[in-house]
């Protein structure tokens, strides 16, 4: 490949020409003017690869001259230098995960819960997907589509977007937030709060039960209506569960959460199963004369 001519040689090349006489013009002389210029050996050392033509990689284990020669940046004896361990390697001893166990767990059984915000409701009133003339039950929001194709074990309100709700509405969900309960009712609507199942969510949807916000009533003396009333029905309609679990039960009977099961507590009975309602029975111990309770008389020591 030829040099290249620098540009003040070219120059000086064309200069010369002009100044010499035109008979003396001629290829002598431009490659007499040519032959001045001088190239210095320092332009061989410059030489390089232009920006980003290649990309260094680290190669190790060829030679000292790459400074990852012999033991590749190991170093000198030690575990790390022969060979890779695991992180959660304890140098042999019983793991500490295994002598004290994890802290907490993870519930695999814990309901999966749909989420459905208040913004989006109303986006769907407005789009005429929703009807708030009639109840909004579990149907509805699975045909409308509002809360996605994939059913869980229910479906749970929250209160996104609340300052977007003006309409009033009768919706019946599996769980609702307090801000969401707040909402509703703030512009006139009702919520209910009922419990459900997977199963029984699709069933809904497939018109294989009818909703109801009432549980099934106990006693014999309502087998023949709820017999009567399934015989005069041609097609088998399976009926909607009933929470059975403690949890459940206690969440469905407290009407702060405007649960369906909030009618059955009698007057200033509490929605918990286990506690009782502060006041309802005082124990009093008799004392006797001297003021030592029976209790203690009895005691021989």
């Amino acid at each position: 490949m030829p040099p290249k001519l620098p540009f003040a040689l070219a120059a000086r090349c064309c200069r010369v020409a002009i100044e010499v006489p035109k008979r003396q013009t001629s290829l002598v002389s431009l490659f007499a003017a040519l032959s001045v210029q001088t190239r210095s050996a320092s332009i061989l050392a410059s030489l390089s690869d232009n920006k980003g033509a290649y990309h260094k990689r680290i190669r190790k284990g060829r030679g000292p001259s790459s400074g990852y020669g012999k033991t590749s940046g190991r170093g000198q004896k030690g575990r790390k230098a022969r060979g890779s361990i695991n992180p959660w390697f304890q140098g042999g001893q019983t793991p500490l995960i295994f002598s004290h166990g994890k802290k907490g767990f993870v519930n695999h059984r814990a309901p999966v819960m749909s989420e459905l915000n208040l913004d989006r409701i109303q986006l769907w009133i407005d789009r005429k997907r929703l009807d708030p003339s009639k109840p909004i039950t579990p149907t509805e929001l699975i045909r409308s589509g509002i809360i996605g194709k994939k059913i869980n074990d229910g479906i749970k309100l929250l209160a996104r977007g609340k300052d977007d709700l003006k309409t009033p509405i009768g919706i019946v969900v599996s769980r609702a937030s307090a801000a969401a309960i707040q909402a509703i009712e703030s512009v006139g609507g009702k919520i209910t709060t009922r419990f459900y199942t997977k199963e029984a969510l699709r069933r809904l949807a497939k018109g294989d039960s009818i909703h109801s916000d009432k549980p099934l009533p106990v006693g014999p003396e309502h087998v023949e209506s709820v017999l009567e009333q399934a015989r005069s029905t041609k097609k088998h309609l399976y009926r909607l569960p009933d929470p059975t679990s403690r949890w459940d039960i206690e969440y469905y009977r407290d009407p702060a959460h405007r649960g369906y099961l909030s009618h059955t507590l009698k007057p200033g009975e509490s929605p918990s199963l286990y506690f009782k309602v502060p006041g309802e029975k005082v124990i009093v111990t008799k004392k006797t004369k001297a003021g030592k309770s029976a209790s203690e008389e009895a005691k021989l020591f």
